[in-house]
C-alpha cells in the first residue's frame, strides 16, 4: 500500500507505521497466509506500506524528517502541490495544523490560514481519491464554534466521497505517560471496503490514589525534600525502591544544592543554587521524545527550542500504530 503524508512534521505518522512491522511479529500473520484479519489487510500487503511523498514547510522539522527518511520524496508547501503530477496512493495521512482550533492557539479556526489548510486535505482527497484517510487534530476541534467547524470538515469530506468515523484518543492509554487527547478521523472512500476502526477500547483501567508528600516516602528515598505529591497506582505491582547509593562530592542542605563548581563567584568559590520546594523542573528534549513515542535522540541536530516545538507539534507514534493496525 502506498501512502502520502501531509503536514509531516518530524515523521510521527511514518514512525508509527514503521514500528508495527519492525518491533514485533505481525498480528496479521496466520496459519493461512492468504487469510485476512479484522483489518482486512494481510501482513504481506501491510508490510509494503510505502511513503511516496511528504509535505512540510518548517525547515527544522524537514531536517529531522530527512535524517530518518532520506528516500521519501519531498513535495514542499502543500498549497503548491499539483496533484496530477503525484503518483496514485491508497492512504492519505495528515496531522493538519491545530493551533487554530486549540485553546493555546486562541481557536481562530477557519479565520486563520492554519485552519484553512484543512481544505488542502480536501483538495488532495478530491483529486487523488485515495481509499483511506487518517487525520489528526486537537480535541478542541470538536467544540470549536459550537461544533460548526467540525461539521464543516465532515460535510466537506462527505461531499468528497468519504464515509467517516472518528474518536478522541488519549496518549496515556497507549503506553506513554502523557495526558494528551486528540481527535482522529478515518475516512473510507465510498464504495470500497470499510473496516471498523473505532471505537478503540481504552485498556487503562482502575483509579489513581494520591499519596501525600512525605507520607512514609522519607523511608524509601534518599531525599524527601525533592518529593511532590506522587500518584500511587492501585492495580498490579511494581519493583520497590529500597536503597540508593550515591557519591556526594559537595555538601548539601535540605533546601539548597551545590552546583558542583559550575556556577562560581568572582573569588572562584562555587555558589548554592536554591530550589523552590514545589518547583518541577523542565522536561528535557529526550524525555519529550519518549512521551511522544520517539526513540531517544530522534530530534538531535537542531536547537533545544526547535526540538521542543517540533515534538509539541508531533503525533504520538504509539497511537498511530494502534490505528494503522485496524485499517
Amino acid at each position: 500500500m502506498k501512502y502520502f503524508s501531509l503536514f509531516s512534521g518530524i515523521g510521527g505518522f511514518e514512525l508509527g507505521i514503521q514500528n508495527i512491522f519492525q518491533s514485533k511479529k505481525p498480528k496479521y500473520e496466520t496459519k493461512n497466509p492468504t487469510s485476512l484479519g479484522q483489518s482486512g489487510m494481510d501482513f504481506k500487503s501491510a508490510i509494503r506500506l510505502r511513503c511516496i511523498g511528504f509535505s512540510e514547510i518548517d525547515k527544522y522539522a524537514i531536517q529531522i524528517y530527512k535524517k530518518h527518511f532520506p528516500t521519501h520524496k519531498e513535495y514542499g508547501d502543500v498549497t503548491n502541490i499539483k496533484w496530477s503530477d503525484v503518483p496514485n496512493f491508497e492512504l492519505l495521512v495528515a496531522g493538519f495544523p491545530c493551533q487554530s482550533f486549540s485553546i493555546a492557539g486562541k481557536r481562530e479556526g477557519f479565520h486563520d490560514i492554519r485552519g484553512t489548510l484543512f481544505f488542502e486535505i480536501a483538495r488532495a482527497a478530491q483529486e487523488k481519491q485515495p481509499r483511506l484517510l487518517l487525520l489528526e487534530n486537537v480535541k478542541g476541534l470538536l467544540s470549536h464554534d459550537k461544533g460548526r467547524t467540525f461539521g464543516t470538515i465532515l460535510n466537506t469530506l462527505d461531499e468528497s466521497g468519504y464515509d467517516l468515523q472518528w474518536q478522541v484518543l488519549n496518549s496515556k492509554n497507549f503506553g506513554v505517560p502523557q495526558n494528551r487527547e486528540r481527535v482522529f478521523i478515518v475516512g473510507h472512500l465510498r464504495g470500497t471496503s470499510r473496516p471498523q476502526v473505532f471505537p478503540i477500547r481504552e485498556t487503562t483501567t482502575g483509579s489513581i490514589k494520591v499519596r501525600a508528600r512525605g507520607k512514609h516516602q522519607q523511608d524509601i528515598v534518599y531525599n524527601p525534600e525533592g518529593i511532590l505529591n506522587l500518584p500511587a497506582g492501585t492495580h498490579g505491582s511494581a519493583p520497590h525502591l529500597t536503597k540508593i547509593e550515591m557519591k556526594v562530592a559537595n555538601a548539601v542542605t535540605p533546601d539548597a544544592y551545590l552546583a558542583s563548581g559550575k556556577r562560581k563567584r568572582v573569588d572562584g568559590k562555587a555558589v548554592l543554587t536554591s530550589m523552590h520546594e514545589r518547583r518541577i523542573r523542565r522536561l528535557t528534549p529526550t524525555e519529550c521524545e519518549r512521551l511522544q513515542g520517539f526513540p531517544d535522540g530522534w530530534t538531535e541536530g537542531i536547537s533545544d527550542t526547535q526540538r521542543y516545538k517540533c515534538l509539541g507539534n508531533a503525533v504520538t507514534t504509539n497511537v498511530i500504530s494502534a490505528i494503522i493496525e485496524r485499517l
